[in-house]
């Protein structure tokens, strides 16, 4: 008998779900100091390379991952274990060959993007990141093959790893590079001389020195993305070689002769070409993005600066009587803006990472479903994804959005970023407010995906790109507006998108949505949550705990703000329990799960 384990639709998202959560907290405490040591201009040169990054590494991998998965999956389900083995054979040549294509492709294309962006500042981070595509590629295909076997573990285990990789190597390099560059400039004046060179620019003010150092500074925490990467596939195969799939021998002596590794690729292939052309849509989509996005921003600039100077002012003037501004430099205040908005956009895929996890998990349990026709193991799968993805996004979401701007005193209140928490904090509301739009949007592409339908995502994203795209152009340019146009478009694209594949999915699968249980039951519990936490955080902050250094993490508005979340949390809870807002299901794949749905069964308390 084989030790195997299968974990359930909800046991594998749920250990997903955690990895995520530790995955950003640790990415928020490699924010955070990064921030505070570079500023918003340096760490507009991080967010920059990462918005060309991020692309090109996920239509490097587009696909994949999943046909990998579907393939083992089948292969085990039919008693094909050297089939299965085969797979992962195949899928780490295929997966070192496009990796090897990223990597190269992302070389290629630092030069002209370096020098359209940044007038080639953003270079150095550019070429330090490339390695991690190939890495990321390969470590991929062991993910996809544990994930087929239904064990979500060592994906799990091996995002934490990269993530703290790169939060430890990251900061130490940014810290280093960061007091070199520093230091340099403090030394000459020291000396009495008036100009010194660093990194191959002759600067005279203690600005003009921290100007010349962001890039490298940037580089440097980028560097710990593709260590962090390197050392989580080392993992993965050392655990792959310790431990192995747990196949058995006779499982292996019964298994039929595998095929070919020419006809795996073929199949692994025309499995993956669908989704890669949905990803090609999204990527290609988030590419022009980022180019259209700084392009206005700059053609705002030139328009009218002023009006911009006038909405940011305070912010703006603390950032220039620190030296952490030059607003003389075009290329150093567009990227000011748009960090500003980049960094709300960490808050924006904080929730959606998490529910990211329900459509992984999905995914095999509902193809296998459509494809022995089971109408109740259907309908169970769409609306529970539905159903987990709303209990999670919507109070996540509201909490986000009452709570912005102590959340960023949270986060950046002692450091450079400080002075701008004025003008980010808004952005990241009307964020929290749609992130329940934003946290099913990937969900229902899966799920169009696991029935077959995976050219269905590729329409509804070239419709919502479309609309992005004329947004952005139209209003960032405008001074008026600048990176907030960019919010506006961010939104609309989800909600085209969410609102076609939802049409789509009840027409192809036949499944009635519940509404009730799916949206208004835990909306009208998540109100009451986000209206608990901010009467909470306003009524302590301000009468209760007012006092306090205000320059320490341990304040007044911090230690209301994290009994705010609790009261919300407690309040979320019982609101769900009252309105019979939770299911039987929901329980049974939490640990004693059974034992508490018999509670609160005993009592009428599940829906």
């Amino acid at each position: 008998m084989s030790e195997r384990k299968k974990q359930s639709l909800l046991n594998g998202a749920i250990i997903l779900v955690i990895s995520t959560l530790v995955v950003k907290v640790i990415g928020v405490c490699f924010k955070m100091p990064l921030g505070n040591m570079l500023g918003m201009v340096g760490v507009g040169y991080f967010n920059s390379v990462y918005q060309i990054y991020t692309p090109i590494y996920a239509i490097s991998m587009a696909g994949l991952p999943i046909a990998v998965s579907r393939m083992v999956a089948e292969s085990v389900a039919l008693n094909r274990y050297r089939e299965a083995r085969m797979t992962l054979v195949t899928a780490r040549k295929i997966f070192l060959l496009v990796g090897g294509g990223g990597m190269l492709l992302m070389l290629l294309i630092s030069v002209p993007y370096a020098y359209f962006i940044s007038g080639i500042k953003t270079l150095p981070a550019l070429v330090a990141v490339s390695p991690s595509i190939l890495f990321c590629c390969y470590l991929s295909s062991y993910r996809g093959y544990y994930e087929g076997l239904r064990n979500m573990i060592p994906t799990a285990i091996s995002q934490i790893i990269e993530a703290f990789g790169k939060l430890v190597i990251g900061l130490i390099l940014a810290k280093i590079i960061m007091q070199y560059g520093e230091s340099t400039y403090m030394n000459a004046v020291a000396n009495g001389t008036s100009t010194v060179t660093i990194f191959g620019t002759e600067v005279s003010s203690l600005s003009e020195a921290y100007s010349a150092t962001y890039p490298w500074a940037a580089a440097g925490a980028i560097m710990g993305v593709t260590l962090g990467a390197f050392i989580s596939l080392i993992y993965l195969f050392l655990r792959h070689k310790a431990k192995g799939d747990q196949f058995t021998r006779l499982e292996l002596v019964n298994s039929p002769k595998p095929p070919q590794n020419s006809a795996i690729a073929k199949h692994m292939i025309t499995i993956a070409i669908p989704i890669l052309m949905s990803s090609l849509v999204l990527n290609a989509t988030n590419l022009i993005d980022v180019v259209t996005i700084q392009g206005r921003l700059i053609h705002a600039i030139e328009t009218d600066s002023d009006v911009i100077y006038n909405m940011y002012k305070a912010s703006i003037d603390a950032d220039v009587a620190n030296n952490l501004l030059d607003m003389s430099n075009l290329v150093d205040f567009k990227t000011y803006l748009y960090s500003a908005y980049n960094t709300a956009l960490d808050f924006k895929n904080l929730v959606p990472m998490i529910t990211v996890s329900l459509g992984v998990s999905a995914l095999p349990a509902l193809s296998e479903a459509w494809a022995v026709k089971d109408n109740a193991a259907i309908k169970s799968a769409v609306n529970t994804v539905v159903r987990i993805s709303m209990l999670i996004a919507l109070p996540a979401g509201i909490g986000i959005g009452v709570l912005s701007e102590p959340i960023l005193e949270l986060i950046y209140g002692r450091g450079r970023i400080a002075a701008d928490i004025p003008m980010i904090a808004p952005v990241v509301a009307v964020f929290g407010f749609t992130t329940a739009i934003m946290s099913i949007s990937t969900p229902l592409t899966n799920l169009l995906q696991a029935v077959g339908r995976t050219d269905i995502p590729v329409k509804t994203m070239l419709i919502a790109a479309v609309a992005k795209i004329i947004c952005n152009f139209a209003l960032v340019g405008n001074p008026k507006f600048n990176f907030y146009g960019a919010v506006i478009g961010t939104v609309l694209f989800y909600v085209i998108n969410v609102v076609l594949n939802l049409i789509a999915i009840v027409k192809e699968t036949h499944v009635r949505i519940e509404v009730v249980s799916g949206f208004l039951k835990p909306l009208f519990a998540a109100a009451l949550c986000g209206a608990g936490a901010w009467a909470a955080h306003g009524l302590l902050s301000e009468k209760v705990l007012s006092a306090g250094d205000s320059t320490s993490i341990i304040n007044g508005s911090n230690i209301a703000l994290v009994i705010a979340i609790v009261v919300a949390v407690v309040i979320y809870a019982l609101a769900l329990l009252l309105i019979k807002g939770i299911a039987r299901e929901d329980l049974e794949s939490l640990p004693q799960g059974g034992k508490i749905a018999k509670i609160l069964e005993k009592y009428k308390l599940l829906g």
